[in-house]
């Protein structure tokens, strides 16, 4: 199946909806449901829920099942088996911190889209030969940020990154006035503080202010 045009396509869709993506981290699923209501409510549609806990599957199960208009994407994915697991808890695409060899062979057969991750020109020549469209640029602060991916603009024109990593309102603006830039990852918007106390009005509040921005 690799790296469809259909499955491209689709994936380009997704991530021309948002501006930002939240970035979500739950160890209680309970927390899930709301956060991602007051996400949607704020205007922030598109949410990836990182893999990075044992809750992570249940809580992405549960905003699919019980949020209605949102796209719920499964992040952190680092092994082949972690595939499968995220498509049956009902991701609608994919998201790797880096892409080994293994990870692109599986992302790449997957039924929904998947985004790779790089942090290096070498490492996003090697995704561009693999037929990738749309690559995570991460840890996008310690990496290069900005001033980095504007250096790729002319000698991978083709390429389009979703910068994530120390990304805040502080300088997203900087990545998203950047012509292969469609939209970064953030978890300023999910403060850890407002997931725990249930302050969903805090969250939409930041929801609000990001979805306000604008991709170049």
């Amino acid at each position: 199946m690799s790296f469809t045009l259909a499955k491209t396509e689709r994936l380009a869709a997704i991530l021309s909806t948002v501006p930002v993506i939240p970035v979500l981290t739950f160890s209680d699923v309970k927390s899930a449901v709301g956060t991602a209501i007051a996400l949607r409510d704020g205007g922030l549609t598109v949410l990836e829920v990182t893999m990075r806990t044992p809750q992570a599957l249940e809580a992405l199960k549960a905003i699919v099942d019980d949020v209605e208009g949102v796209t719920v994407g499964a992040g952190t994915i680092l092994e082949p088996e972690h595939v499968q697991k995220a498509i049956v808890s009902g991701a609608a695409f994919l998201v790797s911190p880096g892409a080994s060899s293994r990870l692109l062979a599986a992302g790449g057969e997957a039924p929904v889209p998947y985004l790779p991750g790089c942090s290096t020109a070498s490492e996003a020549m090697q995704l561009a030969e693999r037929g990738v469209t749309f690559a995570k640029f991460f840890p996008a602060g310690p990496a290069g940020g900005a001033p980095f991916l504007k250096a790729l603009v002319s000698p991978l024109p083709d390429l389009t990154f979703v910068p994530t990593g120390d990304i805040n309102m502080a300088n997203v603006r900087d990545y998203l006035a950047l012509r292969n830039v469609c939209c970064v990852g953030g978890s300023w918007v999910v403060p850890k503080a407002a997931v725990e106390a249930g302050d969903w009005e805090t969250i939409k509040g930041l929801a609000k202010e990001a979805s306000a921005l604008k991709a170049r």
